[in-house]
Protein backbone atom coordinates (compact mmCIF):
# COMPACT_ATOMS: atom_id res chain seq x y z
CA UNK A 1 0.00 0.00 0.00
CA UNK A 2 1.39 3.48 -0.04
CA UNK A 3 0.63 6.20 2.80
CA UNK A 4 0.00 10.26 1.73
CA UNK A 5 0.88 13.14 4.79
CA UNK A 6 -0.64 16.22 3.99
CA UNK A 7 1.31 19.52 5.41
CA UNK A 8 -1.41 22.14 4.97
CA UNK A 9 1.11 25.22 5.97
CA UNK A 10 2.58 27.81 3.16
CA UNK A 11 5.36 30.22 3.20
CA UNK A 12 2.94 32.45 0.50
CA UNK A 13 -0.21 31.06 -1.45
CA UNK A 14 0.63 30.67 -4.79
CA UNK A 15 -1.55 32.80 -7.45
CA UNK A 16 -2.52 29.38 -8.89
CA UNK A 17 -3.12 27.39 -6.01
CA UNK A 18 -6.27 25.78 -5.06
CA UNK A 19 -4.88 22.77 -2.75
CA UNK A 20 -5.93 22.80 0.85
CA UNK A 21 -2.67 25.34 2.18
CA UNK A 22 -2.78 27.96 4.54
CA UNK A 23 -0.59 31.25 5.06
CA UNK A 24 -1.36 32.35 8.04
CA UNK A 25 -1.94 29.31 10.79
CA UNK A 26 1.99 28.16 11.62
CA UNK A 27 0.99 28.34 15.60
CA UNK A 28 -0.94 24.91 15.00
CA UNK A 29 1.54 23.09 13.77
CA UNK A 30 2.57 21.13 16.86
CA UNK A 31 -1.13 19.88 17.73
CA UNK A 32 -1.49 19.35 13.81
CA UNK A 33 1.35 16.75 13.57
CA UNK A 34 0.15 15.53 17.06
CA UNK A 35 -2.98 14.61 15.08
CA UNK A 36 -1.46 13.46 12.07
CA UNK A 37 0.16 10.77 14.28
CA UNK A 38 -3.26 10.04 15.53
CA UNK A 39 -4.97 9.98 12.57
CA UNK A 40 -1.99 6.98 11.13
CA UNK A 41 -2.69 4.91 14.31
CA UNK A 42 -6.00 4.53 13.63
CA UNK A 43 -5.48 4.10 9.81
CA UNK A 44 -2.73 1.64 10.23
CA UNK A 45 -5.33 -0.58 11.69
CA UNK A 46 -8.07 0.09 9.09
CA UNK A 47 -5.20 -1.37 6.85
CA UNK A 48 -3.73 -3.99 8.82
CA UNK A 49 -5.74 -6.84 7.25
CA UNK A 50 -4.61 -6.83 4.77
CA UNK A 51 -0.96 -7.13 5.68
CA UNK A 52 0.21 -4.83 2.81
CA UNK A 53 3.95 -3.56 3.35
CA UNK A 54 4.17 0.58 3.13
CA UNK A 55 5.97 0.79 -0.68
CA UNK A 56 5.66 4.53 -0.72
CA UNK A 57 5.49 7.28 1.57
CA UNK A 58 4.61 10.81 0.05
CA UNK A 59 4.58 13.79 2.18
CA UNK A 60 2.87 16.50 0.24
CA UNK A 61 1.14 19.76 0.83
CA UNK A 62 1.33 22.82 0.88
CA UNK A 63 4.54 22.91 1.91
CA UNK A 64 6.38 19.64 3.98
CA UNK A 65 9.45 21.88 4.07
CA UNK A 66 7.81 24.33 6.65
CA UNK A 67 7.95 21.69 9.14
CA UNK A 68 11.17 20.77 11.41
CA UNK A 69 12.98 17.87 10.97
CA UNK A 70 12.26 16.82 14.51
CA UNK A 71 8.38 17.16 14.12
CA UNK A 72 8.12 14.57 11.30
CA UNK A 73 10.40 12.08 13.54
CA UNK A 74 7.35 10.35 15.96
CA UNK A 75 5.14 10.13 12.24
CA UNK A 76 8.57 8.32 10.84
CA UNK A 77 9.14 5.96 14.31
CA UNK A 78 5.51 4.75 13.89
CA UNK A 79 5.89 3.98 10.30
CA UNK A 80 9.22 2.60 9.91
CA UNK A 81 8.13 -0.99 10.85
CA UNK A 82 5.78 -1.38 8.22
CA UNK A 83 8.14 0.31 5.84
CA UNK A 84 9.35 -1.69 2.57
CA UNK A 85 13.25 -2.23 2.84
CA UNK A 86 13.37 -0.21 -0.41
CA UNK A 87 10.50 1.85 0.05
CA UNK A 88 10.36 5.57 -1.80
CA UNK A 89 10.05 7.79 0.82
CA UNK A 90 9.18 11.64 -0.72
CA UNK A 91 8.89 15.19 0.53
CA UNK A 92 7.71 18.20 -1.71
CA UNK A 93 9.50 21.16 -0.65
CA UNK A 94 9.77 24.52 -1.81
CA UNK A 95 13.81 26.25 -2.43
CA UNK A 96 13.34 29.10 0.22
CA UNK A 97 12.28 27.01 2.69
CA UNK A 98 14.70 23.94 1.93
CA UNK A 99 17.77 24.02 4.15
CA UNK A 100 20.80 22.59 4.12
CA UNK A 101 19.98 21.61 7.77
CA UNK A 102 16.02 20.71 7.05
CA UNK A 103 17.38 18.67 3.92
CA UNK A 104 20.01 17.10 6.23
CA UNK A 105 17.16 16.27 8.83
CA UNK A 106 15.23 14.59 6.51
CA UNK A 107 17.59 12.48 4.73
CA UNK A 108 18.42 11.24 8.50
CA UNK A 109 14.82 10.27 8.90
CA UNK A 110 14.90 8.12 5.81
CA UNK A 111 13.56 10.23 2.69
CA UNK A 112 15.45 9.24 -0.23
CA UNK A 113 13.60 11.74 -2.83
CA UNK A 114 12.64 14.77 -2.98
CA UNK A 115 10.13 17.24 -5.14
CA UNK A 116 11.27 20.73 -5.65
CA UNK A 117 8.60 23.51 -5.97
CA UNK A 118 10.85 25.25 -8.70
CA UNK A 119 7.58 26.30 -11.49
CA UNK A 120 10.39 28.59 -13.56
CA UNK A 121 13.73 29.44 -13.71
CA UNK A 122 12.52 32.95 -14.66
CA UNK A 123 12.73 35.69 -11.95
CA UNK A 124 9.84 37.86 -13.45
CA UNK A 125 7.12 34.41 -13.57
CA UNK A 126 8.51 33.31 -10.36
CA UNK A 127 7.09 36.63 -8.77
CA UNK A 128 4.06 36.90 -10.81
CA UNK A 129 2.79 33.48 -9.73
CA UNK A 130 3.86 34.66 -6.05
CA UNK A 131 6.52 32.06 -5.64
CA UNK A 132 8.78 32.72 -2.52
CA UNK A 133 12.09 32.00 -4.06
CA UNK A 134 14.58 32.99 -6.64
CA UNK A 135 15.88 31.15 -9.39
CA UNK A 136 19.34 31.07 -7.55
CA UNK A 137 17.55 29.87 -4.41
CA UNK A 138 16.31 26.64 -6.53
CA UNK A 139 19.37 25.64 -8.36
CA UNK A 140 21.16 25.82 -4.66
CA UNK A 141 18.45 23.41 -2.87
CA UNK A 142 19.55 20.95 -5.77
CA UNK A 143 22.63 21.20 -5.56
CA UNK A 144 22.42 21.11 -1.75
CA UNK A 145 19.93 17.82 -1.73
CA UNK A 146 22.37 16.30 -4.21
CA UNK A 147 25.52 16.80 -2.31
CA UNK A 148 24.05 15.42 1.07
CA UNK A 149 22.97 12.15 -0.96
CA UNK A 150 19.67 12.23 -1.63
CA UNK A 151 19.01 9.44 -4.48
CA UNK A 152 15.67 11.03 -6.60
CA UNK A 153 15.19 14.43 -7.60
CA UNK A 154 12.54 15.78 -9.21
CA UNK A 155 11.01 19.59 -10.37
CA UNK A 156 8.14 20.87 -11.34
CA UNK A 157 7.72 23.41 -13.98
CA UNK A 158 4.58 25.23 -14.81
CA UNK A 159 3.75 26.72 -18.86
CA UNK A 160 1.07 28.41 -20.50
CA UNK A 161 1.51 31.29 -18.33
CA UNK A 162 0.60 34.57 -20.28
CA UNK A 163 3.91 36.03 -21.88
CA UNK A 164 5.58 31.96 -22.37
CA UNK A 165 7.30 31.71 -25.47
CA UNK A 166 9.04 28.39 -26.54
CA UNK A 167 12.56 30.64 -26.46
CA UNK A 168 11.35 31.24 -22.00
CA UNK A 169 10.26 27.84 -21.36
CA UNK A 170 13.57 26.31 -23.09
CA UNK A 171 15.90 28.47 -20.97
CA UNK A 172 13.55 26.87 -18.08
CA UNK A 173 14.14 22.94 -19.34
CA UNK A 174 17.74 23.96 -20.06
CA UNK A 175 18.33 25.16 -16.71
CA UNK A 176 16.46 22.36 -14.95
CA UNK A 177 18.74 19.58 -17.22
CA UNK A 178 21.85 21.36 -15.97
CA UNK A 179 21.13 20.37 -12.32
CA UNK A 180 21.20 16.80 -11.16
CA UNK A 181 17.80 15.55 -11.50
CA UNK A 182 15.81 12.18 -12.69
CA UNK A 183 12.43 13.54 -12.91
CA UNK A 184 10.69 16.34 -14.19
CA UNK A 185 6.99 17.30 -13.51
CA UNK A 186 5.36 19.92 -16.19
CA UNK A 187 2.13 21.29 -15.23
CA UNK A 188 -0.18 23.25 -18.03
CA UNK A 189 -1.40 26.37 -15.79
CA UNK A 190 -5.21 25.72 -14.70
CA UNK A 191 -7.41 28.51 -13.28
CA UNK A 192 -9.25 26.63 -10.62
CA UNK A 193 -12.07 28.46 -8.72
CA UNK A 194 -11.05 29.96 -5.34
CA UNK A 195 -7.65 30.98 -6.67
CA UNK A 196 -5.86 34.21 -7.16
CA UNK A 197 -5.94 33.91 -10.55
CA UNK A 198 -9.65 33.23 -10.83
CA UNK A 199 -10.23 36.65 -11.16
CA UNK A 200 -7.97 37.48 -13.70
CA UNK A 201 -8.64 34.02 -15.94
CA UNK A 202 -6.80 35.94 -19.04
CA UNK A 203 -3.14 35.30 -17.30
CA UNK A 204 -3.50 31.75 -19.01
CA UNK A 205 -3.29 31.21 -22.78
CA UNK A 206 -4.43 28.83 -24.92
CA UNK A 207 -1.39 27.64 -27.11
CA UNK A 208 -1.10 24.03 -27.53
CA UNK A 209 2.00 23.72 -29.46
CA UNK A 210 3.67 24.90 -25.91
CA UNK A 211 2.26 21.97 -24.45
CA UNK A 212 3.89 19.73 -27.57
CA UNK A 213 6.99 21.87 -26.79
CA UNK A 214 7.52 21.51 -23.61
CA UNK A 215 7.00 17.80 -23.96
CA UNK A 216 9.34 17.54 -26.51
CA UNK A 217 12.19 19.16 -25.24
CA UNK A 218 12.28 17.01 -22.18
CA UNK A 219 12.14 14.26 -23.72
CA UNK A 220 14.71 15.28 -26.39
CA UNK A 221 16.61 14.99 -23.19
CA UNK A 222 15.98 11.46 -22.45
CA UNK A 223 13.69 12.00 -19.67
CA UNK A 224 10.50 9.26 -21.00
CA UNK A 225 6.82 10.86 -20.53
CA UNK A 226 4.90 7.91 -18.62
CA UNK A 227 2.18 10.37 -17.83
CA UNK A 228 0.87 13.37 -19.10
CA UNK A 229 2.61 15.47 -16.93
CA UNK A 230 5.44 13.13 -15.50
CA UNK A 231 8.93 12.64 -17.59
CA UNK A 232 12.13 11.20 -15.97
CA UNK A 233 14.57 8.19 -15.58
CA UNK A 234 13.21 7.31 -12.29
CA UNK A 235 9.42 6.90 -12.42
CA UNK A 236 7.50 7.59 -8.93
CA UNK A 237 6.25 4.74 -7.96
CA UNK A 238 4.27 6.64 -5.58
CA UNK A 239 2.05 8.53 -8.63
CA UNK A 240 1.92 4.93 -10.20
CA UNK A 241 0.65 3.31 -7.61
CA UNK A 242 -2.65 5.73 -7.42
CA UNK A 243 -3.02 5.08 -11.03
CA UNK A 244 -3.17 1.19 -10.30
CA UNK A 245 -5.85 1.80 -7.69
CA UNK A 246 -3.53 0.73 -5.21
CA UNK A 247 -4.74 0.77 -1.80
CA UNK A 248 -3.05 4.12 -0.10
CA UNK A 249 -3.47 6.04 3.63
CA UNK A 250 -4.82 9.79 3.34
CA UNK A 251 -3.18 11.01 6.36
CA UNK A 252 -4.23 14.87 7.39
CA UNK A 253 -6.72 17.44 6.87
CA UNK A 254 -8.04 17.78 3.51
CA UNK A 255 -5.94 14.34 2.22
CA UNK A 256 -8.17 11.27 0.53
CA UNK A 257 -7.39 7.65 1.12
CA UNK A 258 -8.59 4.47 -0.73
CA UNK A 259 -8.64 0.78 0.67
CA UNK A 260 -10.66 -1.34 -1.86
CA UNK A 261 -13.85 0.36 -3.15
CA UNK A 262 -13.79 3.04 -0.62
CA UNK A 263 -12.41 6.80 -0.66
CA UNK A 264 -11.80 8.46 2.75
CA UNK A 265 -11.76 12.00 3.72
CA UNK A 266 -10.68 13.87 6.80
CA UNK A 267 -11.90 16.89 7.35
CA UNK A 268 -10.28 20.10 5.45
CA UNK A 269 -10.39 22.33 7.98
CA UNK A 270 -6.93 22.65 10.10
CA UNK A 271 -8.91 23.51 13.50
CA UNK A 272 -11.50 21.03 12.95
CA UNK A 273 -8.89 18.31 12.28
CA UNK A 274 -6.70 18.86 15.10
CA UNK A 275 -9.95 18.72 17.37
CA UNK A 276 -11.00 15.50 15.69
CA UNK A 277 -8.12 13.71 13.28
CA UNK A 278 -10.74 10.72 13.42
CA UNK A 279 -13.96 12.35 12.01
CA UNK A 280 -13.40 10.71 8.07
CA UNK A 281 -16.05 10.46 5.74
CA UNK A 282 -16.39 7.56 3.54
CA UNK A 283 -17.58 7.39 0.27
CA UNK A 284 -18.20 3.79 -1.46
CA UNK A 285 -17.76 3.70 -5.22
CA UNK A 286 -19.41 2.09 -7.34
CA UNK A 287 -18.15 -0.77 -10.15
CA UNK A 288 -19.17 1.81 -13.02
CA UNK A 289 -16.91 4.96 -10.76
CA UNK A 290 -14.32 2.37 -10.29
CA UNK A 291 -13.81 1.42 -14.27
CA UNK A 292 -14.25 4.85 -15.33
CA UNK A 293 -11.23 5.76 -13.19
CA UNK A 294 -9.39 2.86 -14.38
CA UNK A 295 -10.23 3.79 -18.15
CA UNK A 296 -9.03 7.22 -17.63
CA UNK A 297 -5.92 7.24 -15.53
CA UNK A 298 -4.73 4.08 -17.43
CA UNK A 299 -5.07 6.17 -20.61
CA UNK A 300 -3.13 9.62 -19.07
CA UNK A 301 -0.03 7.41 -18.12
CA UNK A 302 1.61 4.10 -19.00
CA UNK A 303 -0.27 1.89 -17.09
CA UNK A 304 -2.80 0.98 -19.68
CA UNK A 305 -6.48 -0.64 -19.44
CA UNK A 306 -6.05 -4.27 -18.90
CA UNK A 307 -8.77 -5.90 -21.76
CA UNK A 308 -10.29 -7.91 -19.05
CA UNK A 309 -11.69 -4.79 -17.19
CA UNK A 310 -13.09 -3.21 -20.33
CA UNK A 311 -16.82 -4.30 -21.61
CA UNK A 312 -18.01 -5.76 -24.72
CA UNK A 313 -18.46 -2.46 -25.91
CA UNK A 314 -15.99 -1.18 -24.80
CA UNK A 315 -13.69 -3.53 -25.99
CA UNK A 316 -14.83 -3.63 -29.29
CA UNK A 317 -13.72 0.03 -29.57
CA UNK A 318 -10.40 -0.05 -28.26
CA UNK A 319 -10.00 -2.77 -31.14
CA UNK A 320 -10.94 -0.07 -33.39
CA UNK A 321 -9.37 2.62 -31.83
CA UNK A 322 -5.67 0.49 -32.37
CA UNK A 323 -6.68 -0.53 -35.50
CA UNK A 324 -6.37 3.45 -36.29
CA UNK A 325 -3.12 3.65 -34.30
CA UNK A 326 -4.64 5.74 -31.42
CA UNK A 327 -4.31 2.48 -28.95
CA UNK A 328 -1.92 -0.50 -28.65
CA UNK A 329 -2.19 -3.23 -27.59
CA UNK A 330 0.44 -5.34 -25.88
CA UNK A 331 0.00 -8.54 -24.05
CA UNK A 332 -3.93 -8.02 -23.79
CA UNK A 333 -3.48 -4.36 -22.33
CA UNK A 334 -4.10 -1.14 -24.17
CA UNK A 335 -2.01 1.87 -24.24
CA UNK A 336 -2.02 4.66 -25.37
CA UNK A 337 1.01 6.63 -27.26
CA UNK A 338 -0.38 10.30 -26.99
CA UNK A 339 -1.57 11.30 -23.58
CA UNK A 340 -2.53 14.61 -24.83
CA UNK A 341 -5.50 12.96 -26.81
CA UNK A 342 -6.16 10.63 -22.98
CA UNK A 343 -9.57 12.46 -21.86
CA UNK A 344 -11.07 12.53 -25.86
CA UNK A 345 -10.17 8.45 -26.00
CA UNK A 346 -11.50 7.70 -22.53
CA UNK A 347 -14.87 9.80 -23.49
CA UNK A 348 -14.88 7.42 -26.44
CA UNK A 349 -15.01 4.81 -24.57
CA UNK A 350 -16.96 5.61 -21.76
CA UNK A 351 -19.70 6.88 -24.26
Amino acid sequence: MLVYLHIPYCDSKCYYCSFNSYVDKFDTRHAYMSALYQQLCFELKRFHPEKESIKTLFIGGGTPSTIAPQLYAPLFDLLTPDLKKDAEITIEANPNSATKSWLGGMKALGVNRISFGVQSFNADKLKALNRAHSPQQAKKAVLCAKALGFEHLSLDLIYNYKGDTKTLLGRDIQEAFSLPIDHISAYELTIEEGTVFSNTPQVRQENDDLAFFVSGEIQKKGFLQYEISNYGTHQSEHNKGYWRHENYIGAGAGAVGFLKDRRFYPQKDVEAYIRDPLKIKEELLSEEEMLTEKIFLGLRSNIGIHSAVLTPNMHKKALFLAQENKLVCKNEIFYNPNYFLSDSLALYLLD
